[in-house]
């Protein structure tokens, strides 16, 4: 999905039967639309998360305009995105458009339509909230893809020396109490394999212990919270929706948790910062783009994607 500000075409070309854009056909108006002010951005937000769910709002849109591409609103809305007007891109034909810089902008914008308080990030905006046509963007992938090339030799002996550990730690539990906490278990190698990879260190040698992943998780919940539903009994829903996805929840909350991973990944990388400098980038805004990084991309995308592997 693209801002609705950003994507600057505000016509389709049809594509041909065989999914290839054709240039005889006409272009389309694109269909949809974003609803009153203020009310119409509230009122998808309520479809979206409670009335029909993620893949019916979806579908139903779909159906309604026999489209895969339209206008509409996404979450959070009021009063945490300022514009939540977006054109969705909903097959493979469309979607290759939001890597064209030329026509999209991904200027702070994270996982929807609002930036997260850049105090989760040591008050510096981080690389995947920069727009590509800014310099330090440039800088800083080109910093992250030569830490990831110097790594490259650790990468698949690592990660099977931790999945070794996981299914181990399986047996032992299912051995010991007849059954298995899967996610707790995969949380604690992902954040096991991801600090180890960029610190070359066992976290449990570290002051952070085995509380990584509590730490992360408590980070990431507070950033993501607008984009979330804790899937409570109705009842809840309007407290739900006022707390999560109208309010920003206070990034000085979980503060003291993001010191902590921040002064172990900072004790324990120095020969990054050391490289960091040489592409001019502050040792401390590196690192803070390096958390991001391990905690939200890397730590985050595990996170959700074993369990639904094993699932």
């Amino acid at each position: 999905m693209s801002s609705n500000s950003s994507l600057s075409p505000s016509k389709l070309q049809s594509s041909s039967n065989n999914g290839s854009p054709s240039t005889d056909l006409p272009l389309k108006p694109i269909p949809g639309n974003y609803g009153l002010p203020f009310f119409g951005p509230i009122k998808d937000r309520l479809d979206y998360f409670y009335h029909q769910g993620k893949d019916t709002f979806f579908q139903t849109r779909i159906q309604e305009h026999q489209s895969t591409v339209f206008r509409t609103n996404m979450p959070p809305g009021p009063f945490i995105s300022s514009n939540s007007n977006v054109i969705a891109l909903l097959d493979a034909i469309s979607f290759p458009i939001l890597f064209d810089t030329s026509k999209v902008q991904k200027l702070n914008v994270l996982d929807g339509t609002y930036m997260p308080s850049a105090a989760y990030f040591g008050g510096y905006r981080v690389c995947a909230i920069l727009d590509p046509s800014e310099p330090k963007h440039a800088r800083l992938k080109r910093l992250f893809f030569s830490i990831l090339a110097s790594r490259h030799d650790k990468f698949i002996p690592l990660f099977r020396s931790c999945l070794s550990e996981l299914f181990i730690n399986i047996e032992d539990q299912v051995s010991d109490k007849g059954k298995s906490y899967f996610n707790t278990l995969s949380d604690s190698m992902s954040f096991d394999f991801v600090f180890r990879l960029f610190c070359d260190q066992n976290p449990l040698d570290t002051s952070i212990g085995s509380k990584g992943p509590t730490l992360f998780d408590k980070w990431l919940f507070f950033q993501l919270a607008p984009l979330t539903t804790l899937g409570l009994p109705k009842f809840f829903n309007f407290l739900e929706d006022l707390l999560l996805h109208s309010i920003p929840l206070p990034p000085f909350l979980v503060k003291s948790s993001y010191k902590k991973l921040y002064n172990a990944f900072y004790a324990s990388m120095s020969y990054i910062f050391d490289e960091a400098q040489q592409c001019g980038i502050k040792r401390n805004e590196a690192c803070h783009n390096l958390v991001f990084m391990a905690g939200f991309n890397a730590y985050g995308g595990m996170k959700i994607f074993f369990p639904a592997l094993i699932k």
